[in-house]
């Protein structure tokens, strides 16, 4: 960059601003300074959105933005704005459905053009730099010599976007058999699976993991062994595939074939996050130790190239390195053969799927699990050094891009995926990362019930959304559960006091995804339908569940109950895109029991209990006595450990063992 004036996005927090910061173009971050001058200079807006690991936002920045003749352009009739979407969605959602509305796909690199009062009028994904100038031009001329239609069209499409509520999508909930609503959702699912390559019968393929979380709990309900073998069966094959990084642990964000094979490979935290749950709750089932061994090395992939010094998550690696897109991971077929450089190189390189012409283009390979160990004589401690020295030697190449911005609600994630871990494998180490986490965002992102989404050197002035709001609240139900520390629930219920007097629409019931006390655009959303990261009030209706029932609260729950039921015809007939909504509905309708531990093993008695898949279960303990509502009436006599299975208060005989109080669940 050397050479290279600076715009004014050089003193942002953002890597993906900062990737732009020496740019010709004048850009600015989403701000009154942009936003004011646009309305004194009567210009338009252009808002470019995209994130650090996007490979065609990588490209769009390298053909146009620095482009000294586009850029010439941008300036002179626009208000050009940079946004990153990690760092601010309520400004993505807003222009990504404005875009969809007008009948683009979306997608990112996003570029939307807003009247000067921020309105949208119109916007599209990558544009080759013919088709930019193109654009530019088009939309200048257009503005000079058709406001009047301009601004028209614009008026609509904001009425439209404010519009959108939930409203539209609440319906009475009809009473029917709940066993034959959940096999009504399994056939629906069971009708896409992609019984070759596991997962669903499509391409690309993202993992989806609320999906497979769902569908564990329908077999741990009906005994459908379908719903398991598919979801472990889909599990191996993903693990085996070039989504997988098989290497040094950690998945990509999707697979551009059917088959796992080829990845986008940029690796983001809250797909991994997300994982460890699955994985874990995976090998809690199957105690396959293939899992298990996915688990580990996506911690230590975690603890290698993703954690501050402090404790925080990174968000993201980027997908390019030297401006190509994997080229971080892949391999020659001879560089192999040279750093395998043993007897058993070749059956090693025949391990990971590579030929000597390529297993994909340009001659390089994606390493996968091709699954023949046995057949080429290979041992598991061969295949383990042969991974070590291929990482020895990858770590000596340029790495790709790391986005080390913090950001509250995916760092959350990581601490539920931590402990789903500690509790699967009984290993410590994941809940002593877990625990660092969540205090390091406690001490950078938190001020009184104010949490903040991001850090990077210092926290945002941005107040996180209902998401990172959310996913917190869940990590510290999470850490209650884990090692019994009551100062976590005390901070899940202060911090869900805060959401229900800031994000809480108590006309429709349901949450905005933004503060009342935040910045004001053109439309406030709320987060409904399940994606890679599932929807924010389907979190948020799940904390109130959880919580509400630990701190016998009862109006929690039953606000929890009525999100969940208004939504549940869609539950019903979309599992697909309400697949987390439709645990929630799950645990609602099956019931939760409420485990309590007392005495002086209650915490190793809680360890052996949580190794077994128990996924409709909340568990408290203490070891001499409590004030939590459900506990304050269970003391322990001398040395005597106790365990209560209860259902809506109502307890089981107690009983000393962890298999005793298994064996009360029903």
């Amino acid at each position: 960059m050397s050479g290279k004036k600076p715009n004014r996005l050089i003193h942002a927090i953002s890597p993906y601003l900062l990737q732009h910061a020496h740019n010709p173009v004048d850009w600015y971050e989403w701000g009154q300074e942009a936003l004011k001058r646009a309305l004194s200079e009567d210009k338009p807006i252009l808002v470019s959105i995209g994130y650090s690991s996007c490979h065609w936002c990588h490209v769009m920045e390298r053909e146009s933005f620095e482009n000294d003749q586009v850029a010439d352009v941008m300036n002179k009739f626009f208000i050009c704005i940079k946004v990153d979407r990690e760092e601010r969605p309520d400004i993505d959602q807003v222009y990504m459905d404005a875009v969809q509305a007008l009948g683009v796909n979306g997608g990112w690199p996003l570029n939307v053009f807003l009247t000067p009062d921020q309105k949208p009028f119109f916007g599209g994904t990558y544009f080759s730099p013919q088709a930019w100038m193109q654009v530019l031009t088009n939309i200048h001329h257009a503005f000079k010599t058709r406001r009047d239609d301009i601004l028209s069209s614009a008026e609509r499409l904001t009425n439209h976007l404010a519009s959108q509520g939930v409203i539209q999508y609440k319906k009475k909930s009809e009473q029917q058999d709940f066993r034959q609503a959940l096999d009504g959702m399994f056939n629906q699912l069971e009708s896409k699976f992609d019984c070759t390559w596991g997962g669903l019968d499509r391409a690309p393929k993202f993992i989806m993991p609320s999906i497979w979380l769902w569908l564990l709990r329908y077999w741990h309900i009906s005994n459908n062994h379908l719903a398991l073998d598919h979801t472990l069966f889909t599990l191996k094959k993903i693990a085996q595939g070039g989504i997988y990084d098989q290497v040094g642990g950690g998945f990509a964000r999707y697979s551009v074939d059917g088959e796992w094979f080829a990845p986008h490979f940029e690796k983001m935290l809250y797909d991994n996050a997300q994982l460890l749950s699955l994985y874990s709750e995976a090998y809690s089932i199957s105690k396959d130790d293939y899992f298990k061994q996915i688990v580990n090395e996506t911690y230590e992939w975690l603890k290698r190239d993703m954690i501050h010094p402090d404790g925080g998550f990174y968000s993201a690696l980027d997908a390019d390195s030297e401006g190509v897109e994997g080229k971080f991971y892949t391999w020659e077929y001879e560089q192999l053969i040279t750093v395998l450089g043993a007897s058993n190189a070749k059956s090693l390189v025949e391990y990971f799927g590579a030929t000597p012409e390529g297993n994909w283009e340009h001659g390089l390979n994606i390493l996968i699990n091709s699954g023949q160990a046995a057949s080429g004589g290979l041992t598991t401690d061969t295949i383990l050094t042969g991974k070590q020295n291929l990482l020895n030697a990858r770590n000596n190449r340029i790495k790709p891009g790391l986005d080390d911005k913090i950001l509250a609600g995916w760092n959350a994630m990581a601490i539920i995926g931590l402990v789903d871990a500690f509790h699967a494998c009984n290993d410590h180490r994941f809940l002593q990362t877990a625990k660092r986490n969540a205090v390091f965002l406690q001490k950078n992102l938190l001020e009184g019930n104010t949490l903040y989404r991001s850090y990077k050197g210092k926290r945002s002035s941005t107040e996180g959304f209902l998401e990172d709001y959310a996913y917190f609240i869940q990590a510290c139900i999470k850490l209650y559960q884990a090692y019994f520390d009551e100062a976590w629930l005390r901070q899940a219920r202060s911090l869900t006091e805060h959401v229900l007097e800031n994000f809480f629409d108590k006309e429709e019931s349901y949450f905005h995804f933004t503060s009342s006390q935040s910045e004001k655009l053109i439309a406030r959303k709320k987060e409904i339908f399940d994606n890679v990261i599932p929807s924010s009030n389907g979190i948020m209706a799940q904390n109130l569940f959880h919580l509400g029932t630990l701190l016998d609260q009862e109006v929690w729950k039953n606000l929890a109950i009525t999100m969940t039921e208004e939504l549940s015809h869609l539950i019903y007939s979309e599992p697909n895109y309400m697949s987390n909504w439709a645990i929630v509905l799950t645990e609602i309708r099956h019931g939760m029991a409420e485990v309590a531990f007392t005495g002086k093993e209650y915490l190793s008695l809680k360890n052996e209990f949580r190794q077994n898949y128990q996924p409709f279960t909340l568990l408290m303990g203490t070891k001499n006595a409590s004030p939590l509502p459900l506990l304050a009436d269970k003391t322990t006599q001398d040395d005597t450990s106790v365990i209560y299975v209860c259902y809506n208060k109502t307890c089981k005989l107690p009983v000393h063992t962890a298999h005793e109080a298994l064996q009360q669940l029903v």
